[in-house]
This record gives C-alpha cells, structure tokens and sequence, in this order.
C-alpha cells in the first residue's frame, strides 16, 4: 500500500455562491432554527400535558416532534457559527458524527412517517379495532422500532463512508457532512461504497414510501364508501396535515438521492429545504391543521398567561 497522511478535519465550504450574504444566511438560519425548537417544543409539552390527546396518533405526532428538534441541530449550529466569523472546519469525527446523526434521525423519521400512515389507516378503516388494535404496547414497539431502524441505517452508512481513507482534499462543498460530498475527498477506490450506500437509502426511502402510499390507497377506498359529504371531510381531515408533511419530508430527499448528480449550488439549496425550512413548518401545519392540537394549545397558553398574572 502506498503511503497517506490521513485527513484530521474538513473544511466546510457552506452555500455556494452566497459570498457576501453571510449577514443575512446567519438571520435566515437562527430565524428558523430558532422557530423550530420552540413551536416543535411546544406541541411536544401540549401533548405530554394534554390527556385527551394521549392517543395514538398524538404519541407518533409527539415523537416528530421530539425529531424535528433534533434534525436541524446535526447541521445549523456550526453553519451558524461559520457565518459569524468562526473556524469553518469540522474534526474528522465531527464529520462522522454529523453524517451519522442526519441519516439516524431522517431514517428514524422516514420510518415513523410510515407508521403515522398505518395508524391513519387503522383508524380510518378499522375504526371500531382502532384502540385494541393500536394498543400502548404496539405503539411502544412501532416507536422502538423506528429509533432502532434509523440507528442501524444510519450506521451502515457512517461505517462505509468512514471505513475509506481520506489522504488528499479536505474540502466539503456543502454546509455539513453528507455523502455525496464526503465520498468523492476519499483517496481510495469509492464505487462499492457509493453503490451500497445509495441502495440502502434508495431501498429505505422508497419502501417506506411504498408503504405510505399503499396505506393511503386503502384510506381513500375507505373514505369514498362513505355516504355523506360531512364524514368523507372529517375522515379526510385527519390525513391531510400527515399528507403534506410526508410531500415536505420526501420531496427535498428524493431530489438529493434519486436523481442525477447536478450543481452544488441548488443541491445545498434542497438541504436547507430539508434540514431547515421543512422542521420548521410542521409545528403551522399540525396547528393550523388540527383542531385539537389548536384547542389544547390554546389552554396551555391560556393557562401559562393565567399563572403569570396571578
């Protein structure tokens, strides 16, 4: 083998083509950051505190929650501080550690999407089995099994990457660490590598979106033999905020890892969407969506303005 000075840190290179926005991104991104912890915390608390939504579905919802807290904060921190001034580079097992951590907790999302999309459908079609079938200990175990899942997935990928060695370029041409910019720095042979990694997440996104897809098949036949035009609106009702948060979830990764190689530019573009925006908007859209989510929100607050005065 020929001799390598092993890479120690990356340099994260950030956004391309925003040269001189540095102000306005670091507004952008805390603006956001910041939204998503506190609406994400707050819905998370409304359910803990709330005991008529200590229901199935509320239990998936709270665990979303818990995840969109924690997926924007693998990647904005240390965007954040690279725009204030701060060293752009990340240690070698920082780098692992941020690709690790995004494709834990997006596969562990991606997966509980799926089991949000059972739990419609077990509603929706076997209303009068929903409680015994969607029991505490089922729920329980689909949840387990959506952490274990997404920590196995994102383990395979960490352990292939990683496994290469890094000798040469140290640049990372995106804000954080993710395989399709990590890989090509290697100065070894990464075919295998970027063969395997993206079957296991091509595999993991489209089966779950199979899965999804095949749930909701099932929902809309349900939901069209109902006679009146009342029921078919509330049934739809409780799908429609899980229909457009699974749209924001899978749109941005199935641009990032289903298509073609294209411009750093509008790839870094997408992961903002991904990492940042999307979080942010769930909170609006189980709220906006939801009427008792609003309702119990709007106790919660009630009640927090009532202490305060008092």
């Amino acid at each position: 083998m020929q001799n390598y000075t092993s890479v120690t840190k990356f340099i994260l290179l950030g956004i391309p083509k925003t040269e001189g926005l540095q102000s306005m991104l670091f507004v952008f991104f805390l603006a956001f950051y910041l939204f998503t912890l506190f609406g994400n915390l707050l819905i998370f608390l409304t359910i803990l505190v709330t005991s008529n939504l200590h229901t199935p579905m509320y239990f998936f919802l709270g665990n979303l929650s818990v995840f969109d807290i924690f997926f924007p904060s693998v990647s904005s921190p240390k965007m954040m501080l690279y725009l204030i001034g701060q060293s752009p580079t990340i240690s070698y097992q920082g780098c692992a550690s941020q690709l690790f951590f995004y494709h834990f907790l997006g596969g562990t999302e991606c997966f509980l999407y799926t089991v949000m999309a059972y739990d419609r459908f077990v509603a929706i079609c076997e209303p009068l089995r929903y409680m015994v079938i969607m029991n505490h200990r089922v729920c329980t175990g689909l949840t387990l099994g959506t952490w274990l899942g997404g920590c196995l997935h994102g383990s395979i990928l960490t352990f292939l990457v990683f496994r290469l060695p890094y000798c040469g370029p140290n640049e990372v041409d995106n804000f954080f660490c993710d395989i399709p910019v990590v890989l090509p720095l290697s100065c070894a042979d990464t075919s295998l590598a970027q063969t395997v990694s993206f079957i296991n997440v091509d595999v993991v996104t489209l089966t779950c979106f199979f899965l999804i897809l095949t749930s909701y098949g099932h929902i809309v036949l349900s939901i069209s033999k109902i006679s009146s035009s009342e029921g078919r609106r509330r049934a739809f009702s409780t799908c429609s905020a899980h229909l457009i948060s699974i749209l924001l979830f899978y749109g941005p990764v199935m641009l990032i890892y289903l298509r073609p190689a294209s411009s750093p530019w509008l790839d870094s573009v997408i992961q903002v969407l991904n990492n940042i925006v999307t979080p942010s908007l769930n909170p609006l859209i189980y709220t906006l969506r939801n009427k008792d989510v609003k309702l119990a929100l709007k106790k919660a607050l009630t009640h927090v303005v009532h202490i305060s005065g008092v």
